[in-house]
């Protein structure tokens, strides 16, 4: 089973099934492992300090954004979040039904909404967040601080070729074309 394999196994073995196809293995294993990490990480997290504030892994970086930038409109929530308003809408209605957010109209335009704490949910960041930088901690424990350093402008490096060079990127892919509408994986009754 997939799950109950460590990551040198993995490696392994998915160096084996490729054998001698031509690939770039050192990104491959790059991008293969900053979402493992991700995954683990936000398993860990959710399943710890996120459980006992009854909050999932989405819910709570939505909160860590209005918390940070204060009042701020959904798009832009949303974005940073990673998340599409959709999610966003329905993450935020959850907190706003648990009195940990508010959401108001932009006040020069009817169509916008904009996304602020209250004093409950400044109040839950408040003590959850110093816990869940300690998990943090937890996850980085077997890195020195230089090497955090190091890994940390790496992926700084990984998001910004995505976020300068990757519309370019999918403009050629694509030959120019809109990328085909997200399908989900599910297959149209016959």
């Amino acid at each position: 089973m997939p799950g109950h394999r460590s990551i040198t196994e993995a490696e392994k073995l998915a160096a084996a099934k490729l054998g001698g196809i031509p690939i770039h293995r050192e990104q491959m294993a790059v991008v293969a492992n900053i979402y493992r990490a991700a995954s683990a990480v936000r398993q860990h997290l959710e399943n710890s300090v996120l459980r006992d504030a009854d909050l999932t892994w989405t819910s709570f970086v939505v909160l860590w954004v209005v918390w940070v930038w204060g009042e701020t409109e959904t798009r832009y929530v949303a974005e940073e979040a990673g998340i599409s308003k959709g999610t966003l809408t329905g993450v935020s209605r959850t907190l706003e039904g648990r009195g940990l957010m508010t959401r108001a109209g932009h006040p020069s335009d009817g169509r916008l909404k904009l996304l602020s704490l209250t004093d409950e949910g400044e109040a839950l960041m408040q003590r959850l967040f110093p816990r869940f930088n300690e998990e943090e901690a937890f996850v980085a424990s077997r890195l020195s601080g230089e090497e955090c350093h190091t890994v940390a402008e790496g992926l700084r490096q990984v998001v910004r070729q995505v976020e300068e060079e990757g519309e370019e990127r999918r403009l050629t892919l694509l030959d120019g074309a809109e990328p085909a509408p997200r399908r989900s994986g599910r297959r149209a009754k016959g």
